[in-house]
Formats: structure tokens, C-alpha cells, sequence
């Protein structure tokens, strides 16, 4: 089920309807909306169903040369007719959704200033700090979602500047699309601190603010500032940290969670997928969380995201001492408290050296095959944005040692991932359980067909945000987080008698996954009391009131003012 979409009411005629893509229709309005909005002689004669329409976009889809081209072409089409273009893109979900976000999405974001075609969204710039509450007013709608980013940690493509704004339009189209939020209560925000990146600083069709980033105090303050307007304007919004440095994207999740609602996609939305992809492949290799020992590579604010995670599950699971069965290393080695060196957010996952001294290093110089010689991790999860790490004597070790190693190589774009599937798959036997950032083909493997999941953050983000709006929470609490990683894993097609056909659901039940994680994030609000008292069949209903479907509204003109 999903809600009826009432008549939309307009003051515009003519021309001025057919460029707004909230109201336009193209050859789909009806003769008599034609008649009524000015429209007649502005469209050929032919009335056409949607259905009709996304073939026509399929047509000219498919002409188009490469990712880059379709991309933009994608973004134009939802810039001129909204709903068309959401028609389009859950007819064919998991085949738009890497042109739509990753790997597509960091090319567009890299030539960002030299395709932008029109404004989408709202841009906050450190010079026009002063007036960012007045920014805000010139927003007429009542906004639910906003994605915020400053555009420094893109990806693995580091810092791009006003190029970031691509990664908010790119997450919001994927609410909407895999997650039944209304687009026109969504709102993509950059915030515009500057860019150290110099190719860019010395592009002269650079669209940013022209300058080095603004760093310490003044950073903080303008942050403040953001937080502050979005939270008067419009009170109980959910806003999703994005693609922030790990030097700020930890201490501001922290400094924030418990003021508005609020969580990080990178740190918390990438554990919870990876949780849910470990414990899918656990299930499926007749075993328990508890009994897993897990190596996680890249120890900055996702890394540690995930381990947080990791460790609050393995608790849950029984587990007294969950940091024993965490390894985390970054370019220095393992992690471990005789280290001078670590972040505050990354001491809580330091072993004890007593437990590591015969083998480690205090320093912590170690080869990532140390660690996984005598660790023996059942898991293995990569979030180092280093290409091929995970070696072929690294995998043959741990396969040595554990008879279903769960590999994870999350860095993304494809390019910066750990490891292909199909070196994971032959140096394992093809008995490894996979997952990875970026999407890849099926694998052949003596005789036996090895779906490879895409350890999308698209599976849970979007459920977690239609989960908080129908149960009007008022904070994201880790476990709703951890409600929403059992959700996915619980609609796993992996099991004991199918361990190959893939850790995660397809991405074309993404509708179906949302819908579960949203009932269950509600229901763990609910039970956390950060949400009013709901029963499991009004979160539903409350669930198919709220989802946002692409089908064209009535369009009326509004009546004529009295005149004087």
C-alpha cells in the first residue's frame, strides 16, 4: 500500500507549469488539466500514460555512451519532471542505482562545475555565514530528510570541494527511490568552508567559494551556526552527516546525536550494512556472531564505526569481552594501547598488549599478514581505500584457518577496492562469503554461480530515515541502528543450503528491505522511549501512509483572485 497522492494546486499557467518538475507531467497531463493550465498548444496532441513515457526514457537511455552521460542525463530528467524520473528509476532500481551513487556518482562529483545545468538544493557558504537564518526562510516547503556534507572526504577521491553537493542530491534520490520518502520534503545541503584541493582552486569554472578551508574555531562556529538555523526552521528534521573528514565527521556525530536527530551515514549507515552482511554470512555458515574473531582494515571513523557496531552486537550475543575479538589496524599496524599515536575515537578498540606483545610490535609496524597469521580472523572487512591489500597469501592464510572466511573489501569507488571477488573466490576455493563496496558481476567458479553483494549503505539508510519520520523519534539510537542491521540480515537470501546466492537481499527488493527496517527501527525508538508508544500495526500503517509512490497528481489551477 502506499498513501494517495492528493490534487496538486497552482497559481502557474503555461509555460511556468511545464518548468516546474514537481508539477509537470509532460504528455501525460489530461486534455482538460491542458485546457485549464494554459497548456493547450504547448504539448503534442497525443495524452500519454507514464508507462509510456519511461519508454521513451528508456529509448533515449540507452543511446547514451557511458556512466557519465547517463548520470547526467538521469539528473536532468528528475531537474524536469520529477516523478517521471522516480517512475523510471524503481522500474529498473539496482540497475540505476550505480549510475545514481557509487562509482557513477564520484566522477560526477569530480566534473561537477563543469556539467552543473541548474540550482538543486541549498548551498551555505563561510562568507555568507551571517545569513544563513535567512537562507533557510527562502525554503517555502516544510523539509522531513536533509544530507549535509562539506565536501572534503568524498568517497576515496578526497577533497572536492563544491563537487561534494553531488553526494546529498545522490543519498536523497535514493530515499525516495529505495525508501518512500516524499522528494519534496528533502533537502540537499553543502556547506561551503572552502577547499584545499588546488587543481580546483586554480579551475576557472569553479563554482565554489574560491579558498583554502577554514579550519579550528571558525570551522566549529559555522557548524554551530548550520545546526542551530536547520533545527529553527524546521524542528524535527532528520539530518544525515555525509562524506566529512574523519577528523570532524566522529566529534561532530558526538556533539550532535543527543541536539537533533541526527546520525552519520559513513560511520554508523556503513556498520550497519556491514553488520547485517556479517551476519547473514554467520547464519549461513551454521555458526554465531559470538563465535567470530574479526579483522577490520582501516581504523579512521568508519573502521571504528563499524567495530563500535560490531562490538555492541557481540555483546548482545553474549559475548563479555567483545574488544578480544577485535583487530583493527590502520597504516601503522594493529591497534593496541601501548600506542602513542591513536585518536580518541579509536582507543576503545585497542587490544591490550599483553594479549598481542608476543607477536606485535609496540609501534605497531606490523604487516597486515601478522595480524591475520595470528589473529586468525573468521572475518576479514576492508575500509582502507587502499587497492589489493588484501593479498593472495593474506586470503590463503586466513582460509588456512577458518573453513567460510567472511571477507568484506568496502572501500569504494571500484577502483580503490581491498580485493576483486574473483581472486577472493579462487584463492579460497570458492568458500569465501563476499561482500563488497562497489558492485561486481556474478562469478563462475568450478561450476557453481557466486552472487557478490554490494554492501550498499542504500539498504539501510533509507529505512532507518522512513523508520524515524512514522515514528516521530526524537534521537537515532544505536539500537535502532542495530534493529536495521538484523532487518536486512533477517531477508538474506544466504543460508546453510544457499551460501552462495549472495550475504545481502537483492537490490531489487529494496522496497520490501526498507519497509522491514523502518517497522523495526520505529519499534526499537519506541522501546528506547525516544518515540511516542506505537503497536506494531500502527507503525505500519503508519509506514504505508508515508511512502511516497511516482504517480501523477491531479493538477488544478488555483482559483483567480477576487478583483478590487
Amino acid at each position: 500500500m502506499t498513501r494517495t497522492t492528493p490534487p496538486h494546486s497552482t497559481p502557474l499557467r503555461g509555460r511556468s507549469v511545464l518548468n516546474d518538475p514537481s508539477l509537470n507531467k509532460g504528455t501525460a497531463f489530461t486534455l482538460t488539466e491542458r485546457a485549464l493550465l494554459g497548456l493547450d498548444g504547448l504539448l503534442p496532441a497525443r495524452v500519454e500514460s507514464i508507462g509510456e513515457q519511461c519508454e521513451r526514457v528508456r529509448e533515449k537511455f540507452d543511446r547514451l555512451h557511458d556512466d557519465l552521460e547517463r548520470h547526467i542525463y538521469l539528473r536532468a530528467l528528475h531537474d524536469t519532471n520529477t516523478v517521471l524520473f522516480y517512475a523510471f528509476v524503481e522500474t529498473h532500481l539496482a540497475e540505476m542505482l550505480p549510475l545514481l551513487y557509487t562509482p557513477t556518482v564520484g566522477q560526477a562529483c569530480q566534473e561537477f562545475s563543469h556539467v552543473y545545468r541548474r540550482p538543486h538544493g541549498l548551498f551555505l557558504s563561510w562568507p555568507d555565514r551571517d545569513r544563513i537564518h535567512a537562507q533557510f526562510d527562502a525554503i517555502d516547503d516544510d523539509i522531513d530528510v536533509v544530507v549535509v556534507t562539506d565536501g572534503e572526504r568524498i568517497l576515496g577521491l578526497g577533497d572536492l570541494g563544491i563537487g561534494g553537493m553531488g553526494i546529498p542530491i545522490g543519498k536523497l534520490s535514493l530515499y525516495t527511490a529505495a525508501g518512500g520518502v516524499d522528494p519534496g520534503r528533502t533537502l540537499p545541503i553543502f556547506l561551503d568552508v572552502g577547499t584545499n584541493n588546488e587543481t580546483l582552486l586554480n579551475d576557472p569554472l569553479y563554482l565554489g567559494w574560491r579558498h583554502e578551508r577554514v579550519t579550528g574555531e571558525d570551522y566549529d562556529e559555522f557548524i554551530e551556526q548550520f545546526v542551530t538555523a536547520l533545527g529553527r526552521r524546521f524542528p524535527g528534521v532528520l539530518l544525515q552527516w555525509e562524506d566529512f573528514a574523519g577528523h570532524h565527521a566522529t566529534p561532530l556525530l558526538h556533539r550532535y546525536r543527543d541536539r537533533i536527530l541526527s546520525f552519520n551515514d559513513d560511520i554508523q549507515g556503513t556498520a550497519a550494512v556491514a553488520l547485517a552482511a556479517i551476519h547473514a554470512a554467520v547464519h549461513a555458515t551454521g555458526s554465531k556472531l559470538a563465535d567470530q574473531t574479526i579483522c577490520i582494515v582501516g581504523a579512521g571513523s568508519a573502521g571504528s564505526g563499524i567495530a563500535a557496531m560490531l562490538s555492541d552486537a557481540l555483546e548482545a550475543d553474549g559475548v563479555v569481552d567483545p574488544g578480544s575479538r577485535l583487530f583493527l589496524t590502520d597504516s601503522e599496524g594493529l591497534l593496541h594501547d601501548r600506542r602513542t599515536d591513536l585518536r580518541d575515537f579509536q582507543k576503545p578498540f585497542a587490544q591490550r598488549w599483553e594479549r598481542v606483545a608476543p607477536w606485535a610490535s609496540p609501534s605497531g609496524c606490523k604487516p597486515l599478514s601478522v595480524v591475520v597469521e595470528h589473529a586468525r580472523p573468521t572475518v576479514l572487512v576492508g575500509v582502507s581505500g587502499q587497492p589489493g591489500l588484501f593479498t593472495e597469501q593474506i586470503i590463503r592464510s586466513m582460509a588456512s584457518t577458518t573453513t567460510h572466511p567472511v571477507i568484506l573489501p568496502l572501500s569504494n569507488p571500484t577502483d580503490h577496492a581491498e580485493a576483486l571477488p574473483s581472486d577472493l573466490v579462487e584463492w579460497t576455493a570458492g568458500a569465501a562469503l563476499i561482500a563488497t563496496g562497489s558492485p561486481f558481476d556474478d562469478i563462475e567458479f568450478d561450476g557453481v554461480t557466486h552472487h557478490i553483494s554490494q554492501a550498499n549503505n542504500v539498504y539501510v539508510f533509507p529505512g532507518i530515515g522512513l523508520g524515524t519520520l512514522v515514528c516521530r523519534a526524537t534521537k537515532v539510537t544505536d539500537s535502532m541502528l542495530l534493529a536495521a542491521a538484523q532487518a536486512v540480515a533477517d531477508q538474506s537470501p544466504c543460508t546453510p543450503r544457499t551460501p552462495n546466492a549472495g550475504v545481502l537481499p537483492r537490490l531489487d527488493d529494496l522496497h520490501s528491505v526498507s519497509r522491514r527496517i523502518a517497522a523495526a527501527v520505529a519499534q526499537a525508538a519506541v522501546a528506547d522511549g525516544v518515540a511516542p508508544a506505537l503497536d506494531e500495526d500502527e507503525i505500519n500503517r503508519r509506514i504505508d501512509a508515508t511512502w511516497w509512490a511516482p504517480t501523477y497528481a491531479p493538477v488544478q489551477p488555483l482559483p483567480a483572485p477576487p478583483t478590487s
